[in-house]
């Protein structure tokens, strides 16, 4: 864990009730699958935001307006500073991607898929995407996907865009992949592990207290004792998990 002041230089809406902020700051060892822990101005716990892309200092999170610590965030200009915790939480682990890796995001299950993707795709792999939404206008990120090389599916519950159901009504229609790295609201990753034909890795989405795996406050039971989300996790391998 490291304590960073990162500046903000952006921070824009993207899609419904969806923005992204890119924020300057001391990067090093931040790896995909991994999350920040963001101190909001009068508000007693950090927000946990996963990580959805690094470039050199530059980080970029992808959150949603979902209640008073992310409105908060929405309003933030250029120039903010923001006292974070960075380096937290056990990432994807890529050696066992195989040759062509199945990616499923659903919501802001999406962000930490792309750096993954980007990292996949630089190693030579073949990756297929998957992303779920509700609807159209909650659409993000589709072209920035494609435009790493990877094969991009949506799927959208009322079938505005692309396929009509979830992410596992596409998922049925493939077999040639090697893995599954997954993130999302867990009915979806509990979807998503019963359609699955391959082991792989799912990343979950847990309300925390410290985010360092100090309070306990996010432990859940696996069958191989009890780990905590924020530490052991976020990213449980699909033998670990227990429904």
């Amino acid at each position: 864990m490291k304590q960073v002041i990162f500046k903000v230089i952006s921070n824009e809406k993207i899609a419904k009730d969806v923005f992204k902020m890119v924020m300057e700051g001391d990067c090093t060892f931040i790896a995909c699958g991994q999350f920040v822990n963001i101190q909001i101005e009068g508000l007693y716990l950090r927000r946990p935001i996963s990580v959805c892309e690094v470039v050199g200092d530059k980080l970029t999170i992808i959150y949603k307006v979902v209640g008073k610590g992310t409105e908060v965030m929405s309003k933030m200009t250029e120039g903010t500073e923001l006292d974070v915790l960075t380096v937290l939480g056990n990432g994807y682990n890529l050696s066992e991607s195989g040759d062509k890796p199945l990616l499923v995001g659903g919501g802001v299950g999406v962000p930490p898929m792309y750096q993954l993707a980007k990292d996949l795709v630089a190693e030579g792999k073949k990756v297929t995407v998957i992303l779920g939404f509700n609807k159209a206008e909650e659409i993000f990120y589709e072209a920035e996907f494609k435009a790493l090389g990877t094969e991009v599916f949506v799927a959208t519950v009322d079938g505005s865009v692309g396929t009509k159901g979830f992410v596992t009504d596409v998922m049925k229609t493939l077999s040639d992949y090697t893995y599954v790295y997954t993130c999302g609201p867990e009915p979806m990753l509990k979807a998503v592990y019963n359609e699955s034909k391959t082991s792989g890795q799912f990343s979950f989405e847990e309300r925390m207290g410290c985010g360092f795996g100090a309070c306990m406050g996010c432990s859940c039971k696996t069958k191989y004792g009890n780990k905590r989300i924020c530490k052991e996790g976020p990213v449980l391998t699909k033998e670990d998990i227990i429904w």
